[in-house]
């Protein structure tokens, strides 16, 4: 069950529309930061594996089998060190996954506000970012103007007040976005940390206890 649960949420996170939008998109010939996604396939590996490992120890402990529930208990501390790693991988990176994004976005949008912009597709790549995440123009003051001067590129508002007050910068919704994913990612880890922990521990009881009572 707990491995159903990680799998589900990390297959929700990998096709959560707001990411795939920005992290499929290519300025050019270069394709957007795609890091982020690295922490979700260990997600989902380790919800895949710990379905299968978690039937082996069920079963090993209905036929009370040193050897299945020895392997059931190899698996986990496997998953287990493979989990801390990716932990410590995306503390890691947790600010470096944002900052590549955001350095994408500025690139397209320099190329967006160039007079030869119909020659390239950052017009296309920073209209979907504005329109995914609800922003307009980078955390500087061009960014700040731009709603009053470039509407072809920002999310139409009723009005010209509304461009220059409900339009926030769009390195701070990147911000939020990623921050928000990781910090759902954390928990699931944690979660999954802890229930290996119990596992470990109640595998090696159950065995040593076949060991026991199959002496007397």
């Amino acid at each position: 069950l707990a491995g159903g649960i990680i799998l589900g949420v990390a297959l929700w996170l990998r096709h959560d529309s707001q990411t795939t939008n920005i992290l499929y998109l290519q300025l050019g010939d270069k394709q957007a930061p795609n890091t982020f996604y690295v922490g979700i396939y260990i997600l989902i590996a380790v919800g895949a594996v710990m379905m299968f490992v978690g039937f082996l120890g069920c079963y090993g402990a209905i036929q009370e089998s040193q050897c299945l529930l020895g392997t059931f208990f190899t698996c986990l501390v496997i998953l287990f060190a493979c989990e801390v790693a990716a932990g410590i991988w995306g503390f890691v990176n947790k600010d470096q996954i944002a900052k590549d994004v955001k350095q994408f976005y500025d690139q397209a949008f320099q190329q967006a506000l160039m007079a030869e912009s119909d020659m390239n597709n950052g017009k296309a790549v920073v209209k979907t970012f504005h329109e995914t995440l609800d922003c307009c123009g980078p955390d500087n003051a061009v960014g700040a103007i731009t709603p009053l001067w470039r509407d072809d590129l920002c999310p139409k508002k009723e009005s010209i007040l509304k461009n220059i007050f409900e339009s926030s910068n769009c390195h701070k919704k990147i911000d939020e976005l990623f921050s928000g994913k990781l910090y759902l990612i954390g928990i699931a880890a944690i979660v999954v940390a802890v229930i290996m922990i119990f596992e470990m521990i109640l595998s090696m009881v159950l065995c040593c206890g076949i060991r026991n009572s199959s002496i007397y």
